[in-house]
């Protein structure tokens, strides 16, 4: 059993008939779920996950002081902490008293500020630029079973929704690093006998290009060691994932290197096809930096529009 499945069921047998008896007062103000930090929030763990951070527990997300004070917090913390200690013969580890940062009791402003740098959980303007983007997906990954207020689940679905400009103008800076890593320094690496050098480039034309998959499919991009695990569930581009890993590692030598820059075009290719389908790049050719340029005029805010164009890279 996956981590989201133990902690709803964890819940329902203990969590859910704690509040009602003893916070009945309080259950529809308190959003209940399991969200945040570790692989079982996304529904990717698996048994490797269960060496480290792994326990039997859930989220109880509280709102302001104004609304439940800290006496009450205080029981709640207690309530929880009484709860069995081993479920389904997971145990609920003692991370503190309180349930811990992850799990238990925790207060919708602290989590918001964690995740996003604002209690508020809202993001203006340039903010978005400022939070990475796996730290926002960690504050609207896993799933709330019960927010009858739904105060919680507005500000993480408003989490969700990026900007169309902020999506364009990191779109544009992900397709002039392809270009000028992949589609320009590469063969000039190799033209220069430097290897390693073309490697490099090889990398960092597939990481801006992963970037672009998930921009391209209006999805928040997780931490690296989940990059590949969410893009094969991607609506678009996901079969680009094979030439993606061969770029990163793959063959070496004068025919390994040219296999390679053949993977770049043929994904470069890929991108630019998908960018004409949603009528974001008004450029009819096969250099991505002109696809760039393209994607940033698009950028409605003159001001934003008018950085450069690796501002959000």
């Amino acid at each position: 059993m996956q981590g989201l499945e133990l902690a709803n069921a964890y819940y329902e047998e203990y969590g859910a008939p704690m509040l009602h008896d003893q916070f009945p007062e309080w259950e529809e103000l308190i959003a209940t779920g399991l969200c945040g930090s570790g692989s079982e929030c996304f529904g990717w763990d698996d048994e490797v996950s269960q060496d480290h951070d792994f326990e039997a527990g859930f989220c109880l997300f509280l709102p302001g002081e104004d609304v439940i004070d800290r006496q009450t917090a205080f029981r709640l913390e207690r309530a929880y902490a009484k709860l069995p200690k081993e479920f389904m013969g997971v145990k609920k580890s003692l991370i503190s008293p309180a349930g811990g940062s992850r799990h238990g009791v925790i207060r919708m402003s602290d989590f918001f500020l964690a995740k996003t740098g604002n209690a508020d959980g809202m993001l203006q303007g340039w903010d978005w630029f400022r939070v990475p983007e796996n730290s926002l997906l960690e504050a609207v990954n896993g799933k709330i079973w019960r927010d009858d207020a739904g105060v919680f689940s507005a500000k993480r679905e408003a989490l969700r929704r990026m900007p169309e400009d902020v999506r364009l103008k990191k779109l544009a800076g992900e397709l002039a690093t392809m270009a000028q890593a992949g589609q320009y320094n590469y063969l000039r690496c190799l033209d220069h006998g430097e290897e390693g050098a073309a490697q490099l480039a090889a990398v960092t034309f597939a990481q801006a290009a992963i970037h672009t998959v998930f921009l391209l499919n209006r999805a928040l991009m997780p931490y690296y060691k989940w990059q590949f695990r969410a893009l094969r569930n991607l609506p678009k581009l996901s079969g680009l994932e094979p030439a993606l890993v061969s770029l990163i590692g793959g063959g070496s030598g004068a025919d390994g290197m040219m296999e390679k820059y053949m993977a770049i075009e043929n994904i470069a290719s890929a991108v630019i096809e998908e960018l004409q389908a949603q009528g974001i790049t008004e450029a009819v050719c096969g250099d991505l930096s002109k696809h760039a340029n393209s994607v940033n005029d698009r950028v409605a805010d003159p001001a934003l529009r008018n950085e450069d164009i690796f501002f959000a890279v």
